[in-house]
């Protein structure tokens, strides 16, 4: 409420500012706790990873659409379409159900051999973030590998960008070589453009032996997305094996990862999407204490 130069507020009008003041407070209050996975520190915006359902879904994609619903996600990271849908009429279910699709992973072969087909994909199904999950090689990943795949992902950054939708790559751990400057994974962010980015899935950053936190703050802002996974307590750190044990995925706040430290860097950095990935036999059971530890998380 605005009050002129030397007018005094009445005390019926101090008592509506006030009134509006707490409305608006209660308001605030209401939309925090409406959002599933958010709390005072951690505020996402929180999505799934749909290959987490992948099991369920190629069963009864109704039924696991409604369990995502259930669960309380808004957003989405999708891929290839279940239950032999088209990916219109998949994506078009998803809309239905009032879930948005943000994000897709399409296969390094369909970015090599056609970027601009896959980036019409990505615009025609309305998303703001297009990628790659995996770079194929043969035995260890090399110098060779690498350098190929910076090529195919500034294309496809470049074809992506006409419909102002972002590319990104999403490690493995596999990337982790040593070299003499770094790892082969510093050498992918030396030479892929500043309009390449990446997605952290926290669980392939920590296996290999690597540091979230540090790996946040050496390549700021060209990360943009993040995969929150944890890894079960116990299992050595150091391998270069992008496969473990899917039992090794457990729920968030019960492995070994340090949350607190990791969400208020990627807060800090402007993270802007964050989905859950769980690929354990438990993900049913696990999603539901991932999302109550986010919401109780503080720092």
């Amino acid at each position: 409420m605005y009050y002129s130069p030397g007018m005094k507020p009445s005390f019926s009008s101090l008592c509506v500012a006030l009134c509006l003041t707490a409305v608006a407070t209660a308001l605030q209050g209401f939309a925090a706790e409406s959002l599933p996975g958010t709390g005072p520190s951690f505020q996402g915006p929180i999505g799934l990873e749909i290959y987490s359902l992948r099991d369920s879904l190629s069963k009864d994609v109704p039924g696991s659409i409604k369990k995502i619903q259930n669960f309380g996600f808004k957003y989405l990271e999708i891929g290839a379409p279940y239950g032999g849908l088209t990916m219109e009429n998949y994506t078009g279910l998803l809309k239905d159900a009032g879930l948005k699709p943000v994000s897709i992973h399409l296969q390094f072969d369909q970015w090599r051999n056609d970027p601009e087909g896959a980036a019409r994909q990505a615009h025609d199904l309305g998303l703001e973030y297009a990628g790659c999950p995996w770079i194929p090689h043969s035995g260890s990943f090399t110098e060779k590998d690498c350098l190929a795949a910076a090529q195919v992902f500034n294309r496809a950054a470049k074809a992506l960008d006409k419909y102002g939708i972002k590319f990104f790559y999403h490690p493995h751990g596999y990337e982790f070589v040593p070299t003499a400057g770094g790892t082969l994974f510093d050498l992918l962010m030396k030479k892929t453009d500043q309009d390449v980015y990446y997605q952290m899935d926290v669980f392939w950053i920590a296996f290999p032996g690597q540091d979230p936190v540090q790996l946040l703050n050496k390549y700021g802002k060209r990360w943009q997305l993040m995969h929150l996974k944890d890894l079960k307590n116990g299992v050595a750190t150091g391998s270069l094996n992008p496969e473990t044990d899917l039992r090794n995925d457990v729920a968030i706040g019960t492995g070994q990862i340090h949350w607190p430290e990791l969400l208020q860097t990627a807060k800090k950095l402007g993270i802007k999407y964050y989905f859950i990935e769980d690929e354990s036999p438990e993900v049913e059971s696990q999603i539901p204490v991932s999302m109550r530890y986010l919401e109780q998380i503080r720092w």
